[in-house]
């Protein structure tokens, strides 16, 4: 059996990098009491794997983390034990148990949401390059790989973009592809955005996910959390 929880990350954590946020969960769980499984050999340490690593800096109310678990267990059991061994900056939004055989979330990745929130006018020619991006259908830009920066058509991985004014800023709420194949990061979409419009790029961004989404036979996105095997 296998325990997949959602879980959020607030701003007072947003510094805290995904390895120490892995060393963190694995400390809440032996603290839990849960009947976690470990892995074997002189070292061992718990099976526990997430669905995306979130970057340093970003905030977000959708991360998954999937544990397995040596015995069965109810789901009021699960969630209350996990939620007492977690501290409010990482709030636990919900918990599913299933069989081992469940798909490994980060196979069914591919899309992930994201509210961008650009303070200030110092973004106005980037929100207003966003029009002209969605009318074009090739972007190339240069993707950060594992093998080095490679030219790529980005403009498949925004599935939706939208920007809307908020508090002398703007709300830009954005679809983007993830997948091992294909990511597009919030980042990268905004560099582009201030080139394409001729424009420095603010350094304020604040990044917040909220949204894990898998493809269901159709093509069309479907939570994650929610997921049928």
């Amino acid at each position: 059996m296998r325990a997949i929880y959602q879980f959020g990350k607030t701003r007072r954590l947003m510094c805290v990098s995904h390895l120490d946020l892995q060393r963190f969960m694995q400390m809440a769980l032996r603290r839990s009491a849960l009947p976690v499984a470990y892995s074997q050999g002189f070292n061992p340490h718990p099976l526990l794997s997430f669905a995306s690593a979130l970057a340093m800096g970003w905030t977000s109310e959708a991360e998954l983390m999937d544990i397995k678990l040596a015995a069965p267990l109810g789901k009021a059991a699960a969630l209350e034990q996990m939620r007492r061994a977690l501290p409010p900056d990482l709030p636990l939004r919900g918990v599913r148990l299933v069989e081992d055989r469940f798909p490994a979330l980060m196979a069914r990745l591919y899309w992930a949401d994201y509210a961008i929130t650009l303070p200030g006018p110092a973004w106005d020619k980037v929100a207003e390059a966003v029009p002209g991006f969605l009318a074009e259908k090739e972007v190339v830009a240069l993707r950060k790989t594992k093998s080095g920066e490679k030219p790529a058509d980005i403009r498949p991985m925004a599935l939706s973009l939208e920007v809307t004014p908020q508090g002398g800023g703007y709300l830009m709420r954005a679809r983007l592809q993830l997948t091992e194949r294909a990511t597009l990061k919030p980042d990268l979409l905004l560099s582009v955005l201030a080139q394409r419009a001729g424009a420095e790029l603010p350094q304020d961004a604040q990044v917040h996910r909220t949204a894990l989404l898998a493809q269901d036979d159709s093509g069309a996105p479907v939570d994650l959390f929610t997921l049928k095997a």
